[in-house]
């Protein structure tokens, strides 16, 4: 079974644009993702996923200096991009990572990747109350084909799996990874400016170049500064998902009044 992480990033973020290249210790936040799956034990390859757009060209470079290959697919459907992006690459099986995730942690998704094999399973992910921002899915090509063939909402075009998978779990065989307990308070995801100030603090204060800090070391650090997580704890989990339900919503009364 050959297993590949997707990373998709782009630079037309309407909320931070240009955030997956923001500096963090010098390196951009994209180097940071790719760098921490590169620890990784489960992964055949890692992949940027990025579009044709000449603003997401840059990109590449980053990908370059990791020996990371870069795939350019369509700018809006991100479905279409990773499907592509696995076909191409022979993929049997794809993590799903987002480029706005830079303290992905490289153990969690090698404990849900052993889980998805292990059971055997379509669809797998981290579940239960986990820190925003350690977000990690895998799924089977198979899985993918059908999205690719059957997703019509914006949302499911543009969030990978997230509400397509649910409306048919019935024909996949699914499953979670619950590892964390009352973590859904931690916010460690990059969306607003304040993210990136917090991620800068995370940053300064545990990476050491050559080598990798996880989860419990964040963890560690803000029990000893608690006062780092009011940086950025008043904004919601997933408004960009949210906001794509209200694109959901537009695009069927539309497709109404054609009818």
């Amino acid at each position: 079974m050959k297993i590949g992480a997707i990373v998709q990033a782009r630079m037309s973020s309407t909320r931070l644009p240009g955030k997956v290249l923001l500096p963090l210790v010098g390196k951009p936040v994209l180097w940071h993702v790719l760098n921490r799956l590169k620890f990784c034990k489960t992964l055949d390859i890692i992949i940027l996923a990025t579009s044709v757009s000449k603003e997401d060209r840059k990109l590449k470079k980053v990908a370059d200096s990791l020996g990371i290959p870069t795939f350019f697919g369509s700018l809006d459907d991100v479905l279409s991009r990773y499907y592509h992006a696995a076909k191409k690459y022979k993929l049997d099986a794809i993590v799903r990572i987002t480029a706005d995730c830079p303290v992905i942690d490289p153990v969690v998704v090698d404990e849900v990747v052993n889980g998805f094999v292990k059971g055997g399973y379509d669809l797998y992910g981290l579940s239960g109350n986990f820190p925003d921002g350690l977000d990690t899915s895998i799924f089977s090509f198979k899985a993918l084909k059908i999205a690719y063939k059957k997703a019509k909402l914006p949302s499911d075009r543009e969030h990978v799996g997230t509400t397509f998978f649910r409306m048919y779990k019935n024909i996949f065989k699914s499953g979670g990874y619950k590892k964390f307990k009352d973590k859904g308070k931690y916010r460690w995801t990059l969306d607003e400016p304040e993210d990136y100030e917090f991620l800068k603090k995370v940053y300064e204060s545990l990476y050491e170049e050559g080598k990798i800090f996880l989860s419990q070391d964040i963890f560690k650090l803000l029990e000893q500064n608690p006062e780092l997580m009011k940086i950025n704890s008043f904004i919601g989990r997933n408004e960009g998902y949210a906001k794509s339900l209200e694109e959901d919503k537009k695009f069927l009364r539309k497709r109404k009044m054609q009818l």
